[in-house]
């Protein structure tokens, strides 16, 4: 059984800036700070972050989603800010699908608004694996990523620093 299911943010962050998070490896190098209920660690095992690299995601204990996955990037397009990756061992492989692909988008509203859309498409080996397949993760992912951009965001601006006024002239 082939199926797919989606879920979508609306940021408030222009695309560009989420894409700088999630176009590479950085969103990876995050998730075990952001979401450590769900992710232990992840390492980069092969590549430099771009297509074909490779990550070893390690799950949290009592994730229920296995141990471990390895999840190779298919597909990275900084044009039109989509990612693929693909589950090529263990994890939901391991749990009875035979493919297990998650597609990020980051779609531009206007220039200071963007909405992440993260799809999982799937093919499992009977119908009854299709209901395990839930966005739930990954829109916990979405929303953490979100809070730590604006908290980043507005951390880096510039203090208001009052201007000093003073009725006396320096000479």
């Amino acid at each position: 059984m082939k199926g797919s299911v989606c879920h979508e943010l609306e940021t408030g962050l222009p695309a560009a800036e989420v894409w700088e998070v999630y176009g590479g490896f950085l969103v990876a190098q995050l998730l075990p700070q952001l979401v450590p209920e769900v992710f232990s660690k992840v390492e980069l095992v092969e590549g430099d972050g771009g297509v074909g690299s490779v990550l070893h995601v390690v799950f949290a204990p009592g994730a229920h989603r296995g141990e471990f996955m390895k999840e190779k990037f298919i597909k990275i397009d900084n044009e039109n800010y989509i990612k693929e990756a693909e589950v090529i061992e263990g994890g939901f492989l391991d749990q009875g699908f035979k493919k297990y692909v998650v597609r990020i988008e980051i779609i531009g509203k206007t220039d200071n608004s963007s909405v992440l859309r993260s799809t999982i498409e799937f093919e499992a080996e009977d119908a009854s694996k299709a209901s395990s397949v839930s966005t739930g993760d990954l829109a916990a992912i979405a929303e953490a990523v979100t809070k730590y951009m604006r908290e980043q965001r507005s951390s880096a601006e510039p203090e208001q620093v009052p201007r000093q006024t003073s009725d006396e002239e320096t000479f």
